[in-house]
């Protein structure tokens, strides 16, 4: 079947049917026109995975590998995929990046529940896009545990990276100190010339994207403090 997932054109040969369920919502109404990528996976990379994900099912297994495939390939159209819970907010997105346990879930909460117009585009694995001096973040079938997300876009205004504390407080991080939090949330290609496009767009991200840190705790008044930084230029 053939997907639309960040605006290009892929067609996935799976076997199970445990992918056909899991990227419903990213089915294409034109089965027929040329696809930008094909995708199948090969005995070979399903048996190695499966021996590493052993209790998990054959399509789950076989999903993996294909979502490990397409990420591959990405770079080729100035895309890549970040490790991000993303909040939507009026067309345009903010990007919440930590450590496991550091508060993704708990601060993208607070925007929503504070903010009526906000939605989690992707709670995990969305593709970044670079193009026109801008960056654009895409929502895909992959979305973490919680499953939180949609089939959407939109233009990436901040980086956000949250660390756990009492006191709340946000600043804006130098370019030199974004690189070394930024780049273990990327999904690296294990092909040289797509790792060096990778890092080539990571490092334009840093350059034209703002990021910050966010020292947090779980309050009204976190939700607060990130919000009016993230969003504070709107009006300028």
């Amino acid at each position: 079947m053939v997907y639309d997932i960040a605006e290009l054109r892929i067609k996935i040969n799976n076997k199970f049917p445990y992918t056909d369920k899991f990227c419903k919502n990213y089915l294409s109404s034109d089965q027929e026109s040329p696809v930008d990528l094909e995708i199948e996976v090969s005995n070979e990379e399903f048996l190695e995975e499966k021996e590493k994900s052993s209790t998990f099912s054959d399509g789950y297994v076989e999903n993996l590998c294909i979502y490990r495939k397409m990420c591959e390939q990405m770079p080729k159209w100035d895309r890549f995929l970040m490790h991000t819970a993303v909040l939507e907010c009026e067309g345009e997105c903010y990007a919440f990046l930590g450590k496991s346990g550091t508060g993704k879930s708990t601060h993208t909460g607070l925007w929503l529940k504070n903010l009526p117009t906000a939605k989690i585009l992707n709670g995990d694995k969305p593709i970044l896009r670079y193009k026109d001096g801008e960056f654009t973040v895409y929502g895909t079938p992959w979305m973490g545990k919680e499953r939180l997300g949609y089939n959407g876009k939109g233009k990436l205004r901040a980086l956000c990276f949250l660390e756990q504390a009492k006191v709340n407080e946000i600043t804006l991080l130098p370019v030199e100190k974004v690189a070394e939090r930024l780049f273990i949330q990327l999904l690296m290609p294990k092909k040289f010339d797509m790792v060096a496009r990778t890092l080539e767009i990571a490092d334009t991200l840093i350059k034209i994207v703002p990021s910050y840190l966010m020292k947090c705790d779980i309050s009204y008044e976190a939700f607060k403090t990130s919000f009016d930084c993230l969003t504070g230029d709107k009006n300028d």
